[in-house]
């Protein structure tokens, strides 16, 4: 008895607040123990000492008519993340670990149950008013309430969320296991309840908005750039997350309509750096430049997963809905064909949504993946079970008869017959649809999609290419008015809630979501809730194998290709770290090397010298003649 009253005696005197009292610390891991320590200095892929200065020029496509990119209305000016810091910050050497930052400390249990947040002292916004456990608050429920739709999954869990101090925010969460959750809230974007509280978060602005992050906007026409500038008062830049990037004083984007003007102005040195994702470009648009006239181009290698690129069936659509269909139409896509004509032979074909990582799944499903599947055994494909997934190869010929046949009698089996050279089906109603392309990159997926719409047309089927502005593609994604589209998820090491604003039932029916092919399918949800729950590393790989095992029998997408790196172009003005991370190039800790700035500027005028000088030769000779 006595020991029972002292045990009633604890638990009604204990403060209702100290179940919410965990150790300090600066840093929290998905999975195990992060990387740095509790006084780390800076991480070990940026140089801390890289000097200030300098413009970076990159370029965009389309347009923008917003600085408010976490809103659906709207297409949201490029780099507008570098307005807002977030409560942590994710470290590019670890598969999922995240340190503090607006956050300068967090607490969180053993089990995940809540998470809280210390604001550090020193945090601004860029109008010098004070970060608050308050303006975080605000953030949470402005996002999950008239944000993006992805916030309200992401935060689907968490029950509730006070400033239970002005510079600490508690957050409580739903039963269950969401060990994700903490880190998921850490990379939430902090905005200022000041500037906000009267302003329609939901519409689209041009106004320079109040951030917390390193760069300001400085200068913009809408449309055509966006300038920001590094903001020489940033709270942050001498914190161990912050030290050693944003070496940029001004960062400018320039849009232009397509690729092809893009790469044209890239030669003539009108931005500085280009993210190269067509080998054709690759191999044969930057001819006649070499390291001597000051250009690079280099791969730079990683090991993120590389996700799913592909042909998206929109299964809202009846003529989709048949996965008999869906498999018959992936078959006549000749990759192999596409990969010596079009690719130079670049590319490997993509048959996971998690290639190029330990999270794809391969051969048949064994372990802690088997036992996941076989408790959905009735509700899948039998091919689940008896044979690894793959994808039909042709010989590169262009000759797909045996493909064709075989996606002849699938079709036959889902109710379509050819009559009169058209698919048609029992009702007598011909099988036709429409891909959709934004017309900023029209010319590239035109010479992929032509020869893809031709085998179709062999089957019978009348598909149509068809390429609208930035603004009307946005606009009919969100609201997933289109038959077929071409999209890429990309993916982490470490999935989790996102998953289930790509496939979840949920978000099929919320516009803007990025569940563009309409799955609603309870094996996907289950799974998906199973990579979420995964208590360690290898639950998760088991549970996003099995993920990825049903998503590709179920024949959502035509899988495109990938390639395990990140192709830049550049003009050689740069300094940055020797170091190679998992998450690839990380270009805010890149710098510009004032040496080599000049020295790259002084041989252009040395060219145009040249190039004068002969004109004026021709000029002279002409005179001679006439």
């Amino acid at each position: 008895m006595k020991k029972l009253g002292i045990v009633l005696f604890l638990l009604f005197s204990f403060p209702a607040w100290a179940q919410y009292q965990a150790p300090l610390a600066k840093g929290v891991a998905m999975h195990g123990l992060p990387r740095y320590g509790w006084n780390f200095k800076n991480f070990d892929y940026v140089n801390p000492d890289a000097p200030k200065g300098g413009t970076l020029k990159m370029s965009a496509f389309g347009s923008f008519d917003t600085f408010n990119p976490y809103v659906i209305k709207g297409v949201a000016a490029a780099g507008t993340g570098l307005l807002f810091d977030t409560l942590m910050v994710e470290s590019a050497d670890e598969p999922f670990s995240e340190y503090g930052l607006i956050a300068e400390t967090i607490e969180m249990p053993q089990d995940r149950s809540w998470v809280a947040f210390n604001i550090n002292r020193k945090a601004r916004f860029s109008d010098g008013t004070p970060v608050t456990a308050q303006d975080v608050v605000f953030s949470f429920n402005l996002l999950k309430t008239k944000g993006l739709p992805m916030f309200r999954y992401y935060y689907g869990n968490v029950e509730d969320v006070t400033a239970d101090k002005p510079m600490r925010v508690l957050f409580t969460f739903k039963k269950g296991d969401n060990r994700e959750l903490p880190l998921i809230l850490g990379q939430m974007p902090v905005l200022s309840e000041q500037y906000w509280k009267d302003k329609d978060f939901t519409a689209t602005t041009l106004d320079k908005i109040v951030g917390s992050g390193p760069y300001k906007i400085s200068d913009f026409e809408a449309g055509r750039y966006v300038v920001y500038e590094r903001n020489p008062d940033y709270w942050a830049k001498d914190l161990p997350p912050a030290k050693g990037f944003y070496n940029f004083d001004k960062i400018r984007y320039d849009y232009y309509r397509d690729a092809t003007v893009a790469v044209e102005a890239f030669k003539s040195a009108a931005f500085d750096v280009r993210v190269e994702n067509e080998a054709k470009k690759w191999v044969s648009a930057y001819n006649g430049f070499s390291e001597k006239d000051g250009l690079i181009k280099k791969s730079f290698g990683h090991s993120l997963p590389s996700g799913m690129q592909g042909f998206v069936f929109n299964t809202r659509r009846p003529v989709f809905a048949d996965r008999k269909v869906r498999k018959a139409l992936g078959m006549v896509f000749d990759f192999e064909w596409s990969n010596k004509n079009l690719f130079y032979g670049l590319y490997e074909r993509t048959e996971s949504y998690f290639d190029n990582s330990e999270l794809a799944s391969r051969d048949l499903p064994e372990g802690e993946e088997l036992k996941l599947l076989e408790r959905y055994k009735k509700q899948l494909p039998p091919e689940v079970f008896e044979k690894p997934f793959s994808l039909e190869k042709t010989t590169g010929d262009g000759n797909i008869r045996p493909q064709m046949e075989k996606a002849f009698a699938l079709l036959e089996e889902a109710g379509w017959t050819i009559r009169d050279n058209v698919l048609k089906n029992e009702k007598g109603e011909p099988f036709r649809f429409e891909i959709l392309i934004d017309s900023a990159s029209s010319a590239a997926w035109e010479r992929i999609t032509l020869p893809y719409i031709r085998n179709l047309k062999r089957l019978g089927i009348d598909a149509v290419l068809r390429a609208v502005d930035s603004t009307q593609y946005k606009n009919r994604l969100d609201s997933y008015d289109y038959d077929m589209i071409v999209h890429i998820w990309g993916q982490s090491t470490s999935p989790g809630n996102e998953q289930r604003y790509f496939w979840g039932a949920a978000a099929a029916d919320a516009n803007g979501s990025q569940n563009y092919a309409g799955i609603k399918n309870p094996v996907v949800d289950s799974l998906i809730e199973k990579v979420i729950e995964a208590a360690d590393r290898k639950k998760l790989v088991a549970a996003v194998k099995a993920l990825d095992r049903v998503l590709l029998w179920e024949y959502y997408v035509v899988p495109h290709w990938y390639i395990p790196a990140t192709r830049l172009v550049f003009w050689d003005k740069f300094g940055m770290p020797d170091v190679s991370v998992m998450k690839g190039v990380q270009m805010m800790a890149w710098w510009v090397d004032t040496e080599k700035e000049e020295a790259l500027q002084n041989l252009r005028n040395e060219k145009k010298a040249l190039a004068k000088n002969a004109e004026k030769t021709v000029f002279q000779q002409l005179k001679e003649w006439f």
